[in-house]
């Protein structure tokens, strides 16, 4: 029998950013960052599964759209560089989100565009100012080599 005790490894809230390679002045780093850090969600299905007579076939989707939340900290003058980016062209292109554990690969996002801004509290009890970005994930890359 194997050892169950394996390395879990570990989180490092540190390392986890946001680079974006076709608008300068918004990458963001640990230190412009709210508690929350940076979220993200890969919306729709990557595979659809379609019904038939006698079972389902499946039809893998070349890509799917994805939701970032920065959370920034309006204290920094990262989110005024932000709240003028959408003010003058909410689309900002390509970007490169990097996790919190180093075993899971960045993911590489493209046609990216600022979507809004999310709550805010002007009460001197929350620094955070969340931005939201949504943009296209590229997956099942061997479709292409059919």
């Amino acid at each position: 029998m194997s050892n169950p005790l394996v390395d879990l490894g570990q989180l490092n809230r540190l390392i986890a950013s946001v680079a974006c390679l076709d608008t300068d002045g918004l990458d963001v780093s640990a230190s412009f960052l709210n508690r929350e850090g940076i979220r993200l969600v890969l919306e729709g299905e990557a595979t659809r599964q379609l019904p038939v007579m006698a079972g389902t076939v499946p039809s893998p989707e070349p890509y799917q759209l994805c939701g970032v939340t920065i959370n920034l900290l309006k204290t920094n003058p990262i989110a005024q560089v932000y709240k003028a980016q959408m003010e003058a062209n909410t689309v900002i292109g390509r970007i490169v989100v990097r996790p919190d554990a180093t075993p899971l690969s960045p993911y590489d996002l493209f046609n990216v565009s600022i979507q809004g801004v999310g709550e805010q509290a002007y009460d001197g009890s929350d620094p955070g100012w969340a931005v939201r970005l949504q943009g296209t994930y590229y997956i099942n890359s061997e479709l292409y080599d059919g």
